[in-house]
């Protein structure tokens, strides 16, 4: 099965990326184009698939949610009531299969990141670990015994409520649900909504960073007692900034106080790390999810 060509597609709040690629999760090509409204945004990756010269034999859809992933369920493939003006309700899975004709895999784009750290990341190797990711909203998968926490729904770890200070964060949060719940606080939307200017652009120095760490170490605190990993791992544009790993883990074990040291000293300089994957943990996840469904055919 190396040399069959699959399509992978990664769906996130503010892009969305297209790929062709191996049952490895070797990416050959790829395109990338912002997430607009659900006709333009499937609209343009069917014209990436269907361009291409050679057809692909699967396709793994890892899709910002929340998402219906349970496959013996009668909205499986379906957004769920999300933040994203305009997606909810919407049935991916049969967009993409009436087109391509295809098997199709769905996961969340957290959920296909994980797998994709498992497989080809930093979390070769590890049994337990949480993938993170910090950019337009913030989400999470957890691997536990090598296999994704739940077949029949995925974590909602960004809308873990966290405490706020108000007198050191005044902001109130930017998530429609709850507001001030993590995504609220510390997603990229969050930064530009308390500072005024994007993440991106705000400087190593900059007080923002001390706050984010402090939301960030609060999660990392939070996953450790409740699911015990080997790592945790960080990826998203917020986390491209490459001083914020370690300002998380210092705010981590403040946070902690020596309690549940399941973290050997010799490993706790790895416990919190950056993705190594420049971005395409969830895209080369995808292509796994494409693999095993043509394993099930």
């Amino acid at each position: 099965m190396s040399d069959i060509l699959v399509g992978g597609i990664e769906a996130g709040g503010t892009h969305c990326k297209c790929v062709i690629g191996t049952v490895s999760g070797d990416i050959l090509s790829s395109a990338s184009f912002n997430t607009s409204t659900p006709d333009e945004t499937i609209g343009q990756a069917l014209n990436f698939f269907t361009g291409f010269k050679t057809e692909i034999r699967a396709l793994g859809i890892a899709h910002f949610g929340p998402v219906d992933i349970d496959q013996k369920s009668p909205s499986f493939g379906r957004i769920l009531k999300t933040p994203k003006q305009g997606w909810s309700d919407l049935d991916i899975v049969a967009r993409y299969r009436q087109v391509l004709n295809v098997p199709v895999a769905f996961q969340s784009d957290v959920n296909a990141a994980a797998m994709g750290e498992a497989a080809l990341g930093a979390g070769r190797g590890l049994s337990n670990f949480v993938y993170v990711t910090v950019g337009t909203g913030i989400g999470g998968g957890v691997m536990i015994n090598g296999r994704l926490l739940h077949d029949a729904r995925h974590p909602e770890i960004g809308h873990m409520l966290v405490g706020r200070d108000h007198r050191v964060d005044p902001y109130e949060g930017c998530c429609p649900f709850h507001q001030d719940c993590l995504e609220g606080l510390a997603s990229g939307p969050a930064l530009k909504g308390r500072w005024g200017i994007p993440g991106e652009h705000l400087k190593p120095d900059h007080p923002a960073w001390a706050l984010q760490a402090h939301y960030l170490a609060t999660l990392c605190v939070n996953l450790a007692n409740c699911y015990v990993p080997e790592k945790i791992i960080f990826g998203g544009g917020v986390m491209q900034q490459p001083f914020l790993p370690a300002m998380i883990l210092e705010r981590y074990l403040e946070l902690m106080k020596g309690y549940m040291q399941h973290v050997t000293a010799d490993a706790v300089d790895d416990f919190i790390v950056a993705s190594p994957l420049q971005g395409h943990a969830a895209t080369r996840g995808a292509l796994l999810l494409a693999g095993q469904a043509l394993a099930t055919l």
